[in-house]
């Protein structure tokens, strides 16, 4: 773990390094810098360490201004002589906030602390990428419409999409037709009923039509490469799927 040193006192500053390396040998102290300034111009110029040890009081001001001159991309371990900071430095990238002089144990629970907070954000990270590669390896089904309420004068009643024929659009409305020749109307036009119904079961015969595959009894080849078919309950007018739609029409058959 790299660590930055942001301390005006060099006998403080050289007495944390002593102990950070007590805490943890495996810490590296890459830079010590001692006031807003030099702080500013070495986060400016290096890459972010993984750790900020930040003396709030510093000979040229309180440190909190190093955050609104430059971006801190680093948990930051606050340290002062003074306890009426704390709330501000929990505002700051503030995982703990050490009051000087530093003792060892506490700084031992800061690190630790912080290390169990990256486990934890480690962890959460690993669960959403998981999360997202599910999502992608297996999508979510799309949830198709089940039933429809439809009033019947002062009545309402429910029709499972199971029991629908087709969707007939006549004029400026459009009839929902029942397996048993019962009609109801819907409040959808074809366009907005074509992605609510399962497309295993329904298929957009042309502009007056949205049909049940249970409604489809015969298909006739008809000129011009169209199809006629023969829809129950029968509609009284011809039931025609046009020359550009009749190959996807069949591929929809043959699934």
């Amino acid at each position: 773990m790299k660590v930055l040193i942001i301390e005006d006192e060099a006998p403080a500053a050289r007495r944390l390094q002593l102990l950070l390396k007590d805490v943890d040998s495996s810490l590296e102290i890459i830079a010590t810098t001692d006031s807003i300034i030099s702080s500013v111009q070495w986060l400016n110029t290096n890459p972010a360490p993984d750790l900020i040890f930040m003396d709030i009081q510093l000979a040229d001001g309180l440190s909190f201004e190093i955050f609104s001159r430059t971006t801190i991309q680093a948990p930051v371990i606050f340290t002062t002589a003074y306890d009426e900071y704390s709330l501000q430095a929990f505002k700051a990238n503030g995982i703990d906030y050490l009051l000087k002089p530093v003792e060892i144990s506490a700084l031992a629970e800061s690190i630790q602390k912080l290390n169990t907070l990256k486990e934890q954000f480690t962890r959460q990270t690993e669960r959403k990428n998981l999360e997202s590669l599910l999502k992608t390896l297996r999508p979510e089904q799309p949830t198709y419409k089940s039933r429809f309420l439809v009033k019947i004068g002062d009545r309402l009643i429910f029709i499972p999409s199971t029991e629908i024929a087709y969707f007939m659009a006549e004029e400026k409305i459009v009839l929902i037709i029942t397996m048993d020749n019962k009609k109801y109307i819907a409040d959808h036009s074809l366009d907005e009923l074509e992605p609510m119904m399962n497309p295993k079961d329904f298929f957009r015969l042309n502009r007056q039509f949205l049909a049940h595959i249970q409604s489809i009894k015969n298909i006739n080849q008809y000129f011009n490469g169209k199809l006629k078919l023969t829809l129950q309950p029968s509609p009284v007018q011809e039931v025609l799927v046009s020359r550009e739609r009749a190959s996807t029409f069949k591929r929809w058959l043959d699934v």
